[in-house]
């Protein structure tokens, strides 16, 4: 671990001893507050967490900030070609723009830069224990919390640490969800899931099978179809797919002006029909499925080069796979096709590995956390998790919000205990709202939010702790 004078803050080992926990020796971190994560939502917890007067510890499991974004990082999603998909005005934290000479839709590294310029801006760097993984995060008595960590990947001995207050920021995109389907131990091709692809030479001269049609699945099927000898995508529903840019400007850019308008939902979507009637037409015409849902009853697929290349026979629209076999793959229409590799782009599934599940309301073991604003768990008003969220513009703003919410209800604590009791109690009621109105019951969808309805309920919530 770094010594105390590199960071220029207390070492945990150096700190007032307490209670022994089952035999552990703890120390007490008095009234700092833990941080778990430095990815984007992680170092606006630093920084708005420490502009509020609190210590802060950070710990991350890796040797650098930027968590998804950096490239370096072992469960980091990202590949070559990746960019943003909200614009660059809608990503932004509101503190800290990026330049205005980058484009529109930054690329991965870029965005990895912005995150290394914010951590020096705000000197967040200090309070960060890099190298440095979270086992396990234990209730005390009091709404404090035991944190037991060790440095990356078991190597030396655990410590414990007791804190104030603790917020988790560990991201949601790293652990694959994987699909199960009858004979795929017998294929003999290889199979992937997305957060192993890096580089376009893993498709090029293959026969390749994309599974799956959120964001990056479709982005695999367009690189695919730009390396690959052959390219099937295959999708178990329809979705709507919209341009990354309308009217001459970044899609959300133009959605989020609708929105601020309060253009009603209905007639929204009667505009996207139009203008997609106008643009392409009917997508089924190019052997892309239905869709089995109202456009923003889930968030559209932004990609604007799909359709062009499912329209130049580049990319095979398929429908579900039905059953792996050792030379092929059989599909539910009947017909059976030969890829050389199989691409899940199936997905992620939320994991909290180091806290109870039922401590974030995950009663029934599926894995989904109940918690208010996607960040609040009820019964326990000094944990949050922040950056929880699919939203339909940019999550750094979201989180940025989040932190300070989480930031002021902690100082309530401190100074004005029944109102922040209050708030406790609203959390408590308001744990499963939803923030984008009518939404498909799956995994992929559990935590999207349409970002104008979110920020206008964060912002109720800091009126009502300032008493508004």
């Amino acid at each position: 671990m770094p010594s105390s004078t590199e960071h220029g803050r207390p070492d945990p080992e150096t700190t007032t001893p307490a209670p022994s926990r089952d035999g552990r020796p703890v120390s007490d971190r008095g009234d700092t507050v833990c941080v778990i994560g430095a990815g984007a939502s992680g170092l606006t917890a630093v920084k708005n967490l420490t502009e509020h007067g609190f210590g802060v510890d950070c710990y991350e499991r890796e040797t650098g900030v930027g968590g998804a974004w950096n490239w370096r990082h072992d469960r980091s999603p990202v590949y070559a070609s990746t960019h943003l998909i909200s614009s660059r005005p809608f990503t932004q934290f509101p503190d800290f723009p990026m330049p205005d000479s980058w484009p529109d839709y930054p690329h991965h590294g870029q965005v990895l830069s912005y995150f290394e310029r914010y951590a020096d801006h705000f000197d967040l760097r200090r309070h960060i224990w890099f190298g440095t993984e979270v086992v396990r995060v234990e209730p005390v008595d009091g709404d404090r919390w035991d944190v037991t960590t060790r440095s990356t990947g078991g190597y030396g001995p655990e410590r414990t640490s007791r804190y104030a207050a603790v917020l988790v920021a560990n991201g949601h995109n790293w652990s694959p969800k994987l699909p199960r389907y009858e004979g795929l131990e017998e294929f003999r091709g290889e199979v992937m899931h997305a957060s192993s692809y890096k580089d376009p030479a893993q498709l090029r001269g293959k026969r390749v099978l994309v599974v799956g049609a959120g964001n990056t699945g479709c982005d695999l099927a367009v690189e695919a179809a730009q390396q690959a000898s052959r390219c099937w995508h295959s999708t178990r529903r329809g979705y709507w797919y919209a341009p990354k840019y309308v009217l001459g400007r970044p899609a959300d850019q133009v959605n989020d002006a609708l929105l601020s308008w309060r253009v009603p939902l209905r007639l929204r979507q009667w505009l996207y029909h139009r203008t997609l009637r106008l643009t392409v037409g009917d997508l089924t015409r190019f052997g892309l499925p239905k869709p089995d849902h109202r456009v923003y009853e889930t968030h559209p697929i932004a990609n604007s080069q799909l359709v062009y290349y499912v329209g130049h026979g580049e990319i095979t629209p398929v429908p579900e796979v039905a059953r792996f076999h050792p030379g092929g793959v059989s599909l539910t229409d009947g017909r059976e096709i030969d890829p050389e590799l199989v691409v899940f782009a199936t997905g992620y599934l939320p994991r909290f590995e180091f806290l109870d599940p039922q401590i974030l309301g995950d009663a029934d073991g599926s894995g989904r956390p109940r918690l208010w604003l996607h960040a609040f768990p009820p019964g326990h008003p000094t944990l949050a998790v922040a950056g929880l969220l699919q939203p339909d513009s940019g999550l750094f703003t979201l989180a940025h919000w989040q932190t300070v919410l989480f930031a002021r209800s902690l100082r309530l604590r401190r100074d004005r205990p029944q109102r922040a009791a209050a708030f406790a109690s609203r959390v408590a009621a308001g744990a499963g709202e939803r923030y984008a109105g009518r939404v498909k019951d799956s995994s992929r969808h559990w935590f999207e939010v349409g970002h104008v309805d979110y920020l206008r309920a964060v912002q109720r919530a800091l009126d009502d702790l300032e008493g508004k």
